[in-house]
């Protein structure tokens, strides 16, 4: 049976039988059953290689973080997380540069861990459900989430695509320049987005 751990574009977890691009951490949210029991135990959400040095891991053992996974970085990055500085630490001092230079108020350098307190201010509100903000969708730039009608799409070559574990599908209506739209992808990654920073995105969003 698959287990509760493939993330969507809400940073909610889900049972899916896909296999994702990449591996997630938030901490150990499973119990002795493998039942998720918590939604995240720190606020380092990362994104991490799939394998790492022939590391072996069982999935969801009892002594360990639980493994989750994620369509692509898009997706990854709409839920609120951010490279690992360990697995992909060429990828994480690219994701850090892009933030400071987007959102460091001309900061020289800044510390993963302010990075990683605004990413969860900007993912989630008091109670856990998923922070999500209004912007008009022509400022909506290239890789980021909107949501519509209680389904997620990735904005992506100028179409909309909606989202589903296993990939991309059915291509959405654009919205008028003008309209307001629901985005899911954190303030501060959707400025990077239109600062030039761009996002790993699963190759059905150009089918």
């Amino acid at each position: 049976m698959p287990l509760q751990n493939r993330v969507d574009p809400w940073g909610n977890l889900i049972v899916a039988d896909a296999r994702g691009a990449w591996l997630g951490n938030r901490g150990k949210l499973h119990d002795e059953n493998k039942e998720i029991v918590a939604l995240w135990k720190h606020k380092q959400w990362k994104v991490c290689q799939l394998a790492y040095k022939g590391r072996k891991r069982q999935i969801f053992s009892p002594d360990s973080y639980s493994e989750l996974f994620f369509l692509d970085e898009a997706t990854a990055f709409s839920a609120g997380h951010r490279p690992c500085a360990e697995c992909r630490r060429e990828r994480y001092l690219e994701f850090k540069e892009a933030w400071r230079r987007t959102n460091g108020a001309g900061l020289p350098e800044i510390a993963i861990a302010q990075i990683d307190e605004q990413l969860h201010k900007e993912r989630v509100v008091p109670g856990g459900k998923k922070a999500s903000h209004l912007m008009e969708f022509r400022d909506l730039p290239s890789g980021a989430f909107i949501e519509r009608d209680n389904e997620a799409y990735l904005y992506w070559q100028m179409q909309l695509r909606k989202w589903s574990p296993s990939g991309y599908t059915e291509v959405g209506a654009l919205p008028q320049p003008s309209q307001v739209v629901k985005v899911l992808t954190p303030f501060s990654i959707v400025k990077m987005y239109k600062n030039g920073f761009a996002p790993q995105v699963h190759e059905s969003a150009s089918g």
